[in-house]
């Protein structure tokens, strides 16, 4: 029983040491309401990239004024970006000045819908950062086919208008082996060098 004791007052004191570490360097405590909008932002970004709503502007929005969108193949480690601003990630969004591109039916990206899962939420020194599971249904033109797709590895940042994107970097881990990467043209396949192509084409 005493062990037991000394074992929780061991726990409890080293959750404090750490705590008290996080505060000594900065880091911001995240409230309840905090990790609500952040999830919040999180479960919207689904369906404006999957649904094109107000010509990608509502995806855009998500985003800080400066925001950036990029592909990367390894956590932690940054890739290239793809857009960076409203106008551009609106285009990312599959939208723009002129609104939504129609997609054809025989492009990758045709019929697919993105679960955005297993989300976690970290306080930093500038607000908080997020990793999530990546899933992506009606894979190669069928319905059915569910791909893991990596992940989301995000910066957030708290504005006038709430939390918004500050970075979100889509870490496309093995792409090579996807179903979806495997059928597009080289024009349109995520790039870790270079100019990145248009995500919607």
């Amino acid at each position: 029983m005493r062990r037991r004791i000394r074992q929780v007052m061991l726990i409890s004191a080293a959750s404090l040491i750490s705590l008290s570490s996080l505060h000594a360097k900065g880091v911001a405590k995240l409230t309840a309401q905090d990790l609500i909008d952040i999830q919040q932002l999180n479960a919207r970004y689904v369906y404006a990239v999957d649904r094109c709503t107000n010509s990608g502007y509502d995806y855009a929005d998500l985003y800080t004024e400066d925001g950036t969108f990029g592909v990367a193949t390894e956590w932690g480690v940054p890739g290239v970006i793809w857009a960076q601003g409203r106008d551009a990630l609106a285009k990312a969004g599959g939208g723009g000045k002129d609104g939504c591109r129609e997609r054809s039916k025989t492009s990758p990206t045709y019929g697919i819908h993105h679960i955005a899962t297993s989300l976690v939420i970290v306080p930093t020194a500038t607000g908080a950062a997020g990793k999530s599971t990546l899933l992506a249904i009606g894979v190669g033109h069928t319905p059915t086919t569910i791909e893991w797709q990596g992940g989301y590895e995000d910066v957030y940042v708290k504005t006038a208008a709430g939390w918004r994107i500050k970075n979100r970097w889509h870490v496309w881990i093995d792409r090579e082996n996807s179903i979806q990467y495997r059928s597009m043209s080289p024009s349109t396949m995520p790039s870790t060098t270079g100019p990145a192509p248009d995500p919607k084409r």
